[in-house]
């Protein structure tokens, strides 16, 4: 059973970066898809960003794309998502998470989570 762990959230100002990272436990890292989502108060959680085994493939909210990157380093167990351009909007508690198989933008489909990072971009 992997185990992931989410960094790099906090408060930015409009218009600035933020990198997340989540770092996995599991030696077979390259064995998962994995996914970016974010639940801001009083939402539901949504989907983010999403990748494959080797990073070839990558999947982005209409929201988020052309703004945030998702990659993957197998060599550190590591999953990257690089925020840019950030809005207010953004804010959320954002989490990493992984599937066996393909990557899905559904959260249901994921079946590790980690804990979660706050992102708080001020206007």
């Amino acid at each position: 059973q992997v185990q992931l762990v989410e960094s790099g959230g906090g408060l930015v100002q409009a218009g600035g970066s933020l990198r997340l990272s989540c770092a996995a436990s599991e030696r077979a890292f390259i064995n998962y898809a994995l996914g970016w989502f974010r639940q801001a108060p009083g939402k539901e959680r949504e989907f983010v960003a999403a990748i494959n085994w080797n990073g070839g493939t990558t999947y982005y909210a209409d929201s988020v794309k052309g703004r945030f990157t998702i990659s993957r380093d197998n060599a550190k167990n590591t999953m990257y998502l690089q925020m840019d351009t950030l809005d207010p909007e953004d804010s959320a508690v954002y989490y990493c998470a992984a599937r066996h198989s393909w990557p899905r933008t559904q959260w249901n489909a994921y079946h590790y989570w980690g804990q979660g990072t706050p992102v708080t971009v001020s206007s």
